[in-house]
């Protein structure tokens, strides 16, 4: 049933509209089955009622007016469960609901599956026959897996029809989307949607009324393909052998059919955009091959989807236009990356809101950074119907609210206020130290890399910078920043808080943090070359990096040097190898003394070589971020498996006490520069573990020195014992938040959440 499987799908995702969409889906299963009748109801979240939302087989008059109560019938056991129901006789069954006029009592062989997404129950798909009979195992195995992977595709279709509704004038309801808080607060403006070039899988859908301009942009897409494609068979004719020459034939033969064409124009004169009816076609034509049993032929998908890209970016480059950012501007798209947060205008950019992502991604950590809203994982986010169009993004809750209400805007504006009066009554603590009750001192730094501010930084009193992101310089740019434009910026950055102490990390790319002119294609790139395994990869780039700091650094001496993802004793010594032969080299231009030196802990084998990375570095600085990552094993910009990640966790506590103690025995300094650094609830944790200083986003230096300062660094040795004693991250926060509230703080929680 695999090529039904696949037919049922696309019928589906190619369907006009959302009722269409179902009723194709009723009718294909019905006919696959080659049962008599096949229904689906979707859950009104609102009234949690079952609506009758399609069927074929049953009487169609009811549909989207029969409502059944969630609590009643077999549909009722269906979703409690969360499990197949087959049944040989339905009507015997004591749960079973007759329902006038729907035509149901004449059959007796019921098959229901539930459609679930993100662990949440969306509704019910139900075969039904006259006959009294059970539906084979393969029959249930097939509607189980066709439900979880329609499963996403009906969030989104829903997600569309509801939005469109709720922008067309007239319309007073509320829409809201859910999704993941990634970075506080309330973000009120008007969106701008971004997608990375030539990724067909990230192209939205876009109606469209010019059919004429669209198609004669994607006639001069297509030749301008071909002729790349002629120019570059002919350039290599001599180099390659015939195998390979024979590649470009093959696309010339795809680009001269008139069968591709004609299927993208079908799409574009049904409404949809160059870009949308390419990637359409490409699809279909990538899933017939991927189902050949050919193995030659199946392989040959992928020159499909070389050529739609080649296409692609042509389209792209004809269409390109300048971005016009509104005063308050939302980004919402696939995935947002640092990039797109760095193109737009400075003072504008209010928030984001995407499809991919979690709020543990370095995105989001950026946004919590730069002190602007985001909301992650919203997997029913139609970006093709939300360009230009106003929204609310609250980052406590991570709901998206689209077209709201005056009423509505007027309650996120009263929001808002409150946490802007929580952040004035917080400035008053900017030149208190962030001291104990009973005289402990800890130094609190900032993060910094895309907006180094100092001047907002030290506001709000930070003592330093604790971490500088260097690899922003990269990120930002199409190429690999010059050795004197690396220079310059680490000058200003270090000449602006001299002379208080700038950590800058060492460039560290790969994993979440790509380089657009420099791609890592790799299955596991968390697991694989990233950080320091770069660096050491290509020295000439870490040694550019490391003269350019030293230089910076000359008659200032503010700078320390982090290495960032050390997972071994021999990494650190051949990463200081490199450093020292450039610190030899600058010795006769008379550069400053030679800058301290820390290994970053952020693997476990690390928390277990952290007394020998001790020995022979200057300083220790723990990033909890990904230490909770590999600890847990868990991706953290992975919106499903978000709810597992969680720095609470009793082992993250437990490797992050074991380091610091390590660090102690070899009398060095260690410091926290993860996302836990900043978060009041663990402030007093980290505390009594014994951290030197803590590092964090300048919004969140005040909230956590306004614990420091209400606690004995003896009470938090105590709340830290107890915190251990525990055996789930959800009580370690939940005995936390007590405790704040108990001390009068439970302001910082709210403004939190």
């Amino acid at each position: 049933m695999h090529k039904s499987l696949r037919r049922i799908i696309d019928e589906v995702e190619n369907a006009v509209d959302f009722p269409t969409a179902l009723a194709t889906l009723a009718r294909s299963v019905r006919e696959t089955l080659e049962t008599e009748a096949c229904s689906i109801f979707l859950l009104d979240f609102r009234t949690q009622e079952y609506v009758l939302s399609a069927t074929d087989g049953l009487n169609t008059a009811l549909v989207g007016t029969l409502h059944v109560k969630s609590d009643q019938g077999l549909l009722s056991i269906i979703a409690d469960t969360e499990k197949p129901l087959n049944l040989e006789d339905a009507p015997t069954h004591p749960n079973y609901l007759t329902i006038p006029d729907l035509g149901e009592e004449i059959y007796h062989a019921f098959l229901g599956v539930p459609i679930i997404y993100n662990r949440q129950v969306l509704g019910v798909i139900i075969a039904e026959q006259r006959q009294r009979r059970r539906y084979a195992e393969e029959e249930e195995a097939f509607l189980v897996t066709l439900v979880t992977q329609l499963a996403p595709i009906i969030v989104q279709a829903e997600a569309k029809e509801m939005v469109a509704e709720q922008i067309e004038p007239g319309k007073h309801d509320d829409t809201v989307l859910l999704g993941i808080p990634s970075a506080p607060g309330v973000a009120i403006g008007e969106t701008v949607m971004v997608y990375p070039a030539a990724d067909l899988e990230a192209v939205p859908d876009k109606e469209i009324t010019d059919f004429d301009a669209e198609i004669t942009i994607l006639k001069e897409a297509i030749n301008a393909t071909r002729e790349d494609i002629l120019e570059l068979s002919e350039r290599l004719a001599q180099s390659l052998p015939e195998a390979e020459r024979e590649l470009f034939t093959a696309y010339i033969h795809m680009l001269d059919s008139t069968s591709l064409e004609k299927d993208i124009l079908s799409h574009i004169t049904q409404g949809q955009w160059a870009q949308a009816a390419l990637r359409q076609a490409i699809q279909t034509r990538v899933r017939q091959f991927e189902e050949m049993e050919d193995t030659y032929l199946r392989e040959r998908a992928a020159d499909v989807r070389d050529l739609g890209r080649r296409i692609l970016a042509h389209l792209q480059n004809q269409t390109q236009v300048e971005i016009d950012y509104p005063k308050q501007t939302i980004l919402i798209g696939e995935e947002i990356s640092a990039a797109d947060l760095a193109r737009v205008p400075e003072g504008r950019l209010v928030g984001f809101a995407s499809i991919q992502g979690s709020n543990n991604s370095h995105v989001s950590i950026l946004a919590r950074s730069l002190g602007i809203t985001a909301v992650t994982g919203v997997a029913n986010l139609p970006l093709s119907k939300l360009d230009h169009t106003e929204l609310i993004l609250d980052g406590y809750y991570g709901h998206v609210y689209v077209a709201p209400t005056s009423v509505l805007r007027q309650e996120f504006l009263i929001l808002a206020e409150q946490k802007r009066q929580l952040d004035e009554s917080l400035k008053q603590l900017r030149d208190l130290p962030a001291e104990t009750t009973d005289g402990h001192r800890i130094q609190l730094m900032v993060n910094a890399g895309l907006d180094a501010d100092a001047g907002v930084a030290l506001a709000v009193g930070s003592q330093g910078v604790g971490l500088f992101r260097t690899e922003m310089t990269f990120m930002t740019r199409d190429r690999f920043p010059s050795e004197e434009e690396q220079r310059i910026i680490y000058r200003q950055i270090l000449s602006a808080f001299a002379p208080r102490p700038v950590i800058m990390r060492t460039l560290d790319v790969g994993g979440d943090k790509p380089l657009s002119y420099f791609p890592i294609e790799e299955k596991n790139p968390f697991l694989g070359w990233r950080g320091i395994r770069i660096s050491l990869t290509h020295p000439e780039l870490f040694q550019a990096q490391i003269r350019a700091m030293m230089r910076a650094n000359r008659g200032l001496n503010n700078l320390s040097i982090l290495l960032p993802m050390i997972s071994s004793v021999d990494e650190f010594a051949e990463a200081k190898a490199l450093i020292d032969e450039v610190y030899d080299e600058l010795q006769a231009e008379k550069c400053t003394p030679r800058p301290p030196l820390g290994v970053m802990i952020e693997v476990p084998s690390a928390v277990y070589q952290a007394r020998a990375l001790a020995r022979q570095a200057d300083f220790i600085s723990i990033g909890s971020n990904d230490l909770t990552q590999y600890l847990l094993a868990v991706d953290r910009n992975n919106s499903r498996v978000s709810g597992i990640y969680d720095a609470f966790h009793p082992a993250v506590l437990r490797a992050l006490k074991q380091t610091v103690r390590a660090a102690r025995l070899e009398k060095k300094p260690v410091s926290i520069c993860g996302e836990l650094a900043g978060d009041p609830l663990a402030t007093l944790l980290l505390l009594a573990m014994g951290f030197d200083s803590l590092s964090a986003s300048a919004s969140n230096i005040p909230r956590v020195k306004w614990v420091i300062r209400r606690f004995s660094k003896e009470r938090a040795k105590t709340l830290l014992r107890e915190a251990l004693q525990l055996e789930t991250a959800s009580k370690i926060r939940e005995h936390m938040e007590a405790t704040l509230e108990q001390a009068g703080l439970g302001g910082l929680l709210h403004a939190r959440r």
